[in-house]
């Protein structure tokens, strides 16, 4: 996968890049929804900690979509979901 810098980014001051091309998007866009399907099975069967491995993979890549985007719905979004299932983590 090629990727370049984003322009005029705040977010490529932290390094983050994007994909060249939209199939490497898709691709991610099936890996992450695909990772969160796992892991809400998971959480029904009560799969745990596997769950939250699942989610955080899900997670992650649905944020990344967002930054390739430049979605702040979806930044927004998984950026909270990504705060809430941390701390969730850490304060048990």
């Amino acid at each position: 996968m090629e990727i370049v810098a984003m322009q005029h980014c705040p977010l490529s001051l932290m390094g983050v890049f994007r994909p060249r091309n939209d199939r490497s998007v898709d691709t991610l866009k099936w890996t992450a929804s695909v990772a969160q399907i796992i892991g809400y099975t998971a959480t029904g069967m009560g799969w745990l900690p596997w769950n939250i491995g699942f989610f955080l993979v899900g997670l992650l890549g649905w944020l990344m979509v967002g930054v390739f985007w430049r979605d702040k719905a979806l930044i927004l979004v998984h950026l909270v979901a990504l705060v809430a299932m941390v701390g969730g983590v850490l304060t048990r």
